[in-house]
C-alpha cells in the first residue's frame, strides 16, 4: 500500500527486480522527482516494458520528447550512421552536420538563423540573453535596464533565472536570490500584457499553450493581439514551443493555429527525436545577429550526433504526416475523454494529441489516479493537484487511444466514491 496524503492507495504489486531498482534509485539518485513505481527497461513505438516484462501504453511521451515514438526507425538509422563517423566536434571548428541542420530548421521555421543548444531550459536561457542583447544593441534600451514580460503559471524550466519569474513555489522556495528583470501577467489576458509593456521592455516570453499548468489553451484573440502588441511597441515575441511544437498539437507549431509567427522560436524535446538532447533558438538575422564570438556558447550545442538526428527530425516534419496524425487522432482522444465528463472528469482541454484532464477532486488527486492507471497499463502524469496530462507518442493508433480511454474510465470507476 502507498500512503499519500494520509489516504491508503493500492499500487502495483512489485517483485524483487522492481523493488531492487527503486531502492537503488532512492539511495543514489537525488530526490528531485516523484516517479510512479514503474521501472522502464525497454520501449517501442507507444509502449514501454518494465523490468518484469509488463507493458504500458506511454501516454506521456517524455513530455513531448518522444513525439515520433520510442525507437523510431528513421531516427535510429540517422543516429547509428552518425555514431560510426563522429559524435562530437568542438565549435572551435566547423562540422559537416551543423550547417545543413541549421539551414533545414531555419527553413522549417521560416527564419534566417539557428542557435543550437541542448536542453529546453538552455534554449530559454539563450533566448533571454539574445532578447536582452537585442534590446541593448538594436532597440537602444540602456544596459541592464531591459525587462521581459512573462505569463503567470508559466513553465520554462528550473534554472535559477527561469524560476525567478515562476510562481511555482515548490520550484522557487529556498533557491533565492532571484534574477530581476521580469514581470508576470495573467496568461490569456492581452490587455494586462499591454499594460505591462514599457519603453524598456525587450521581449514577451510565453508558451502558446501552457503545458505544465494543465494544457491551458488561450482565448482565440490572445496570440494575435500579443503579436500585434509586440510589432507596435518594438518588442520581440518569443514563443516557447518546446512542448507544444513539432507536431504535438496537430500543426508544426502551436502558434500556427492562430496564424501567428513569433520573432523567436524556442524549440527542444522532440527536436532530438527522443534519442539525444537537442534544443534551438530560431530567429531572423537581425535578432540572432546580435551574438558575437565569445558571448555565448555550449560544448555540446550543435554536436554532430545531435544535428544528424535533428536533420532527420526536420525531414520527418517536412512531410506533415505526424501533424496530420496528431490532428486526426487528437480529435478522437479528446472526444473519448470528453465522454467521461460527469463520470469522474470535470474538464478536458487541449489540442491535437495533448490534453489536460481535470479529475473530480472528490475521487482523489491526480497522483492517485495516475497510480490506478499504471495498474491498468497506462502511464500518464499528474500536475497541479487533480489534473492529468495525456500526451502519447504520435505513433499511437486509434485502437490504442480507445483502449487507454477505456482504462481511464475503469480507473475512475474504481476510485473510492467513483
Amino acid at each position: 500500500m502507498l500512503h499519500a496524503g494520509g489516504t491508503s492507495v493500492t499500487i502495483l504489486d512489485t517483485t524483487t527486480a522492481t523493488d531492487a531498482a527503486i531502492d537503488v534509485d532512492s539511495r543514489y539518485v537525488a530526490h528531485n522527482y516523484s516517479p510512479l513505481p514503474v521501472v522502464a527497461a525497454s520501449a517501442d513505438g507507444a509502449w514501454i516494458t518494465d523490468v518484469e516484462g509488463r507493458r504500458y501504453l506511454d501516454c506521456l511521451a517524455a513530455y513531448s520528447a518522444v513525439n515520433f515514438g520510442h525507437g523510431n526507425p528513421e531516427i535510429l538509422a540517422a543516429a547509428h550512421a552518425q555514431l560510426d563517423t563522429m559524435t562530437l566536434a568542438s565549435r572551435a571548428f566547423h562540422s559537416d552536420r551543423l550547417g545543413p541542420f541549421c539551414r533545414a530548421l531555419a527553413q522549417l521555421c521560416g527564419k534566417d538563423m539557428v542557435l543550437p543548444m541542448n536542453s529546453g531550459a538552455e534554449a530559454v536561457e539563450s533566448g533571454i540573453k539574445v532578447a536582452r542583447k537585442w534590446g541593448t544593441d538594436i532597440k537602444g534600451v540602456p544596459a541592464g535596464r531591459g525587462n521581459i514580460i512573462v505569463a503567470q503559471n508559466n513553465f520554462h524550466g528550473r534554472t535559477t533565472t527561469i524560476i525567478s519569474f515562476s510562481d511555482d513555489e515548490i520550484a522557487r522556495r529556498g533557491f533565492g536570490p532571484y534574477t530581476p528583470g521580469f514581470r508576470a501577467v495573467p496568461f490569456g489576458e492581452a490587455d494586462a500584457m499591454a499594460d505591462a509593456v514599457d519603453h524598456n521592455t525587450v521581449a514577451v516570453l510565453i508558451e502558446p499553450i501552457q503545458g505544465e499548468a494543465g494544457i491551458i489553451v488561450p482565448p482565440d484573440d490572445y496570440l494575435p493581439r500579443v503579436r500585434a502588441l509586440c510589432s507596435e511597441r518594438n518588442v520581440l515575441m518569443i514563443a516557447d514551443e518546446i512542448q507544444s511544437g513539432l507536431a504535438r498539437t496537430g500543426r508544426t507549431f502551436a502558434c500556427q493555429h492562430w496564424d501567428v509567427v513569433p520573432d523567436i522560436y524556442l524549440l527542444g524535446k522532440a527536436l532530438g527525436g527522443g534519442v539525444i538532447p537537442l534544443s534551438a533558438v530560431v530567429a531572423d538575422r537581425e535578432v540572432l545577429g546580435v551574438l558575437h564570438p565569445g558571448e555565448h556558447g555550449s560544448t555540446f550545442g550543435g554536436n554532430p550526433l545531435a544535428t544528424a538526428i535533428g536533420s532527420r527530425v526536420v525531414e520527418i516534419l517536412q512531410r506533415g504526416d505526424f501533424q496530420a496524425r496528431s490532428a486526426e487522432l487528437g480529435a478522437r482522444m479528446h472526444a473519448g475523454l470528453r465522454g467521461l465528463v460527469g463520470r469522474g472528469v470535470v474538464t478536458v482541454r487541449g489540442m491535437g494529441l495533448w490534453a489536460g484532464v481535470d479529475v473530480d477532486p472528490a475521487l482523489g488527486t491526480g497522483k492517485h489516479v495516475s497510480l490506478r492507471l499504471a495498474e491498468r497499463g497506462v502511464l500518464v502524469k499528474d500536475t497541479h493537484g487533480s489534473t492529468l496530462r495525456f500526451a502519447p507518442p504520435l505513433v499511437i493508433t486509434a485502437d490504442e487511444i480507445d483502449w487507454a480511454v477505456g482504462q481511464f474510465a475503469a480507473a475512475l470507476a474504481d476510485m473510492p466514491g467513483g
